[in-house]
């Protein structure tokens, strides 16, 4: 039963495992009682330390460690009971993890630094799928054009990106682009196929989410490419009402106004951008939407008409203005 010149091998390694192999000294006669059987216990070195822990126990002459760093030594050693109560150890073995393969995290890192080397190594590796999401389920492209990342919106349509691929909110790279303003990424998008007309799961294209970012550029742009002005999202609001909502943003509406807008134009529950800017106390707006044609008369389906709502929520200099323009 003496173990000398018996061994722990090493079987297949991976970045995570490592396989570990043994001999059984005496074949074990698996009818009999399992207090019969050899016992193997393997141990594991703690890392800077000399004392060891066990990591498996049992009857079979293999065992793969799973869960370790990639590119990383361990060391094992092997305890062997037999029935008679003998314990020996095999003589410890040294082994390294392989280093991690390439993944999507690797393309999603490259792109959150804006590095464009490591972002070619990873894409000429042909070892991670070009569009793979991240948890928030936002593919590398996606994170390009929220990023302004120009050259890594290109290299990654170049390697197969999908232009037109959704996330879980429905939104495109080209949305994304155009709420945080980069003008040049909407641009190489557009050529490159991607839909102003593509729509989120709540209803908002591309011009919505340029009109609530307010970035006046790209507001131009949409609607000399030839976005509708008054496109409708899922709860009715046009562009020119996510402005009243959001952002308040005179310049934003006045473009808007100017390329067709419609002010009068109301939401699934009769609101106007007039009663949303009034709501909002965007005195501004307000003026230059009443410059425009707005009406404040008009009355949403409960019956309250912007100048009423101005009277609620007391907007003083809002009043003034809408009774003027009665």
């Amino acid at each position: 039963m003496d173990p000398a010149g018996e061994q722990v091998t090493v079987g297949q390694v991976s970045h995570h495992s490592i396989e570990l192999i043994w001999t059984r000294e005496h074949g074990t006669n698996w009818t009999d009682p399992p207090e019969n059987w050899t016992c193997f216990i393997l141990e594991q070195r703690k890392d800077r330390k000399h004392t060891y822990k066990q990591i498996h126990k049992g009857y079979n002459t293999r065992f793969t460690v799973e869960n370790l760093e990639p590119k990383t030594t361990y060391t094992f050693r092997l305890k062997v009971t037999w029935p008679s109560g003998q314990l020996r150890y095999y003589p410890s073995v040294t082994a390294s993890t392989e280093k991690e393969p390439l993944n999507g995290r690797n393309l999603h890192n490259a792109v959150l630094k804006s590095d464009e080397l490591e972002l070619c190594r990873v894409l000429q590796s042909i070892k991670v799928s070009v569009d793979v999401p991240d948890k928030l389920d936002f593919t590398p492209l996606m994170m390009a054009a929220m990023k302004g990342f120009t050259r890594g919106v290109q290299l990654l349509v170049n390697h197969g990106a999908d232009v037109n691929r959704k996330n879980s909110s429905g939104k495109d790279s080209l949305m994304l682009a155009c709420f945080h303003g980069h003008l040049d990424v909407v641009k190489f998008l557009r050529s490159c196929g991607a839909s102003w007309s593509s729509q989120d799961r709540s209803g908002c294209c591309a011009l919505h989410w340029a009109a609530a970012g307010g970035h006046l550029p790209l507001l131009q742009y949409l609607i000399q490419d030839g976005c509708e002005v008054d496109v409708r999202d899922g709860a009715s609001w046009t562009p020119l009402m996510i402005v009243s909502v959001i952002t308040g943003d005179t310049a934003a509406a006045s473009l808007l106004i100017t390329a067709g807008a419609d002010v009068n134009l109301q939401d699934r529950n009769g609101k106007t951008p007039l009663m949303v800017a009034v709501l909002n106390n965007y005195e501004r707006l307000v003026r230059v939407l009443l410059e425009n044609g707005a009406d404040p008369n008009i009355q949403n389906q409960a019956g309250v008409s912007a100048v009423q709502m101005a009277h609620a929520f007391e907007r003083k200099n809002i009043i003034s203005l809408l009774v003027n323009e009665k």
